[in-house]
């Protein structure tokens, strides 16, 4: 599946995330303009560098509406939301707080995540044996200063492969 995130002018609050499908049909959503990387493409660094099958983008890719995705995965207290949808979504709020604080914690970054796993009442993702710093914090980094270089009406594309099997 294609991403593709399109920067919209200055002025605007909000940029336009779009996903073409391997089969050529297409979804989108905005995605907010804040100070850091932006959430969507947050996912796009957790979901490329672990081994989950249920994450948001990999949802999206398989054809589900992204916007029927991201309400579902977002709802704290629906109890039918996939495990590693929920684990995918709190690695990325807490990769997320990580860039807010524009430094590295990693016991802050599992506390994190590992908290909101559990207020989704599920497991936390083992993170055991990866390199957390440098396969998401810093990957992140480099994607948000990719971003930033984009001007304004113009666009970044990214590939993405759901993880199958």
């Amino acid at each position: 599946m294609k991403l593709i995130a399109e920067k919209r002018s200055s002025s605007d609050k909000y940029d336009v995330l779009r996903f073409v499908r391997n089969n050529g049909s297409a979804s989108d959503t905005l995605m907010p303009r804040q100070g850091i990387l932006p959430h969507d493409l947050i996912h796009y660094v957790v979901e490329s560098a672990l081994p989950l099958r249920h994450g948001f983008l990999s949802q999206v890719a398989l054809g589900a509406d992204a916007q029927f995705v991201m309400q579902t995965v977002h709802d704290a207290s629906n109890p039918a939301v996939h495990e590693q949808a929920a684990q995918v979504e709190a690695i990325v709020e807490g990769l997320q707080t990580q860039l807010w604080c524009g430094s590295f914690d990693l016991d802050a970054f599992l506390e994190a995540a590992n908290s909101a796993c559990a207020a989704r009442g599920h497991a936390a993702f083992d993170l055991a044996g990866v390199d957390v710093h440098a396969s998401l914090y810093q990957r992140a980094q480099a994607l948000h200063a990719q971003w930033q270089d984009i001007p304004y009406h113009r666009s970044l594309s990214l590939d993405f492969s759901p993880r199958l099997g």
